[in-house]
């Protein structure tokens, strides 16, 4: 399937209540075509990455768990806050390999299945992310992130570019100060300690929009499903001690990675929902004209998790710019 039949596909299962509205009689053909459409994202999400084996590297006195779908070109991604392994959605993750990469998460040290201190200093973050591309022996790597994930991906760039081909930056925040804060809603929300579809709806998607609910309720599914493994859950009661209870301004304050970034000769690419209450994407657009090699992709009407809401078409442009850029 291509690029823009993807892009179609996608933008056709978000947004029912709009097809609706804009034409007479549209319903029918609408229940019509859906269930065809989610059954494939179904089935497909149902393959490779739920069943995937964990597998462990011992490197620096500790063992990483980790996972790998796919063959291609290898990329890499880090979590987001309170993220272990089985918590990225099976259709994203499918939807990579599908497109010809390798596609890697792990548990950060102490986390999941992991051993070690855990910690959510960046710096520590990063070495867990060099030692397990190191110790896998991965080279030319794609290294991407989602949310707090992208805050390591960029710090990786900033440190270790010269073995970076691309960066991949999934609803993350840029270092320095911000033209837009975050909500307090999101921090509100992910205070809270077992996870259930109304949170999820809230914090990763569009609650007032239901093509983005019906997403959300599909994503949901799927990750919390019997069928897909996941790690362990990081304790709420510690990982809330380690976040700021008010949106922060700046979140990422370092004057270093913003000048190593403004400097940059990798490629980077920011996906992200154009109703993001926790890293509003008006901060990336912001950076027009600041960081040389920055590509900003907004999906309308979603959230903080856009690239579950739309799978098939964040990994189809994921690819697309991997294939189509590269270094200076």
């Amino acid at each position: 399937m291509s690029r823009d039949e993807i892009r179609a596909n996608d933008m056709a299962i978000a947004a029912p209540a709009r097809r609706k509205a804009l034409i007479a009689g549209a319903a029918t053909l609408s229940a019509l075509a859906l269930p065809s459409d989610v059954l494939a994202q179904a089935t497909r999400s149902a393959a490779a990455s739920a069943t995937a084996d964990t597998r462990f590297v011992e490197v620096g006195g500790r063992r990483l768990a980790y996972r790998s779908v796919g063959k291609g070109k290898p990329i890499v991604l880090a979590h987001r806050f309170r993220g272990v392994l089985g918590l990225w959605d099976p259709a994203f993750i499918d939807a990579l390999a599908g497109q010809g990469f390798q596609v890697v998460t792990f548990d950060h040290s102490g986390f999941g299945l992991s051993t070690g201190t855990k910690s959510y200093d960046p710096a520590s973050l990063v070495k867990d992310t060099k030692d397990l591309v190191d110790a896998l022996g991965l080279k030319d790597v794609v290294i991407g992130g989602w949310s707090f994930g992208a805050i390591v991906a960029q710090i990786y760039v900033a440190m270790l570019g010269p073995t970076v081909s691309h960066a991949v930056l999934i609803a993350g925040t840029p270092p320095g100060l911000l033209v837009k804060p975050g909500q307090q809603r999101f921090y509100d929300l992910a205070a809270q300690d077992e996870a259930t579809l109304e949170q999820y709806t809230d914090m990763f998607f569009d609650p007032d929009d239901a093509g983005s609910r019906a997403a959300s309720k599909r994503s949901f599914d799927r990750i919390f499903s019997s069928s897909n493994k996941r790690s362990p859950d990081i304790p709420a009661d510690w990982a809330i001690a380690q976040a700021p209870r008010t949106p922060p301004n700046p979140v990422f304050p370092s004057e270093d990675v913003l000048n190593a970034l403004q400097h940059t000769n990798v490629p980077i690419i920011h996906l992200n929902g154009d109703r993001d209450i926790s890293f509003p994407v008006e901060n990336w657009y912001a950076l027009n004209g600041k960081f040389p090699t920055l590509q900003v992709v907004t999906y309308p009407r979603a959230g903080h998790a856009a690239h579950f809401q739309y799978p098939d078409l964040a990994a189809a442009d994921i690819a697309a710019f991997v294939k189509n850029t590269k270094k200076a």
